[in-house]
């Protein structure tokens, strides 16, 4: 089986999932890269921690693009810092771009989307 390439993007504090949908990945052979994309992170348990670890251990990355990473992360955490320019070359060989946490819509797309 091909090992994919996936970015997932992360635009909310709450990246707790999208985290754990990267490790998944890894799991099953695949390179998982997930992108805080906001620069908020609530206080990181060490499920997470540990999580972070993992993703990292299996060929994978956590990255943080629009602020930099928390400095007092825990022993063995390791978050990337990107710019936007940096990811966009990045993602071009990606083989998915998740977008992950965008608040639901309030307005109907345009008939020309919907098709």
């Amino acid at each position: 089986m091909e090992s994919l390439k996936v970015y997932i993007l992360i635009a909310n504090r709450m990246y707790n999932d999208g985290i754990r949908s990267a490790l998944g990945l890894a799991v099953e052979n695949h390179y998982g890269y997930p992108v805080v994309m906001n620069g908020e992170f609530p206080k990181m348990s060490e499920y997470m921690a540990e999580n972070i670890a993992w993703i990292a251990d299996m060929e994978g990355e956590v990255l943080s693009c629009g602020a930099d990473a928390p400095e007092n992360l825990p022993e063995g955490v390791e978050m990337t810092n990107i710019d936007l320019e940096a990811l966009g070359e990045r993602m071009r060989d990606a083989d998915h771009i998740i977008p992950y946490g965008l608040p639901k819509q309030t307005n109907e797309p345009p008939p020309a989307c919907a098709e």
